[in-house]
């Protein structure tokens, strides 16, 4: 083959191995120009992703703080309400403790009070007139009342007849309670009692200084019912010879 025929014949060749390179160039840019779309789509996509992860993050983080402050706020409100219960209770033990001196010393008072009411009783009991029972009558009372009744103002009628009818004759008064309640308040309500009865005769005329009267409070003697202890005992006395 000469020159002429070969180089018309590699001349189209090198015309195709030619066009054939500018064709892949040409996919390849194409190729490379795809896959950069795609991967920057995929980027993209990414990002999003990433920012809709970073967006349900930050709203679980502000649930979670929201509920933290809740329960710090649940937490302070019981710590104070505890702190008042404890101030309040610290007050109340306090009251109390002054509510308990305050009666201790009471009692003290009453009992002091008591000891000299036993030995002022004593005194006026060991110096009482010294004369003869002429007669005795019981003045009955309700349960812890001292107003003389119906009953009570007939029978203190019938003393006050007998003193009247004689001048030498004295009446000695003594007062009593049942055994329910304080030594003190019996002490009390025995002489109020007393105070009732001895009241009554003087309005009816009879002199004062011929009524000795006592209140001794309980009376212990358990053959006694309860009822018949709630009285004051008139003894009509007269002088011994």
């Amino acid at each position: 083959m000469s020159t002429v025929s070969r180089v018309k014949f590699l001349l189209p060749v090198a015309m195709v191995v030619l066009l054939a390179g500018c064709a892949t160039k040409g996919w390849v840019r194409e190729e490379m120009t795809r896959r950069d779309a795609v991967i920057e789509q995929r980027i993209v996509q990414v990002d999003d992703r990433v920012g809709s992860e970073t967006q349900r993050v930050d709203k679980r983080v502000e649930g979670v703080e929201g509920r933290l402050t809740q329960e710090t706020q649940k937490i302070d409100g019981k710590i104070d309400g505890v702190g008042t219960r404890v101030g309040t209770l610290e007050t109340t033990v306090t009251s109390t403790s002054d509510a308990v001196r305050s009666t201790r010393e009471r009692a003290d008072a009453a009992m002091v009070k008591a000891e000299g009411v036993d030995s002022r009783l004593t005194k006026l009991w060991n110096n009482r007139y010294n004369g003869k029972v002429v007669d005795t009558i019981n003045v009955q009372f309700g349960f812890d009342r001292s107003e003389l009744d119906d009953g009570a103002q007939t029978t203190l009628l019938g003393l006050v007849k007998e003193l009247q009818a004689n001048p030498g004759l004295t009446v000695e008064l003594v007062g009593y309670t049942d055994m329910k309640g304080a030594r003190e308040y019996n002490y009390m309500l025995s002489q109020r009692r007393v105070d009732a009865v001895r009241r009554f005769l003087v309005e009816k005329g009879v002199q004062v200084a011929r009524i000795q009267a006592v209140g001794l409070g309980a009376m212990t003697d358990r053959g006694t019912p309860e009822s018949q202890k709630r009285r004051v005992t008139a003894k009509l006395m007269t002088e011994q010879d």
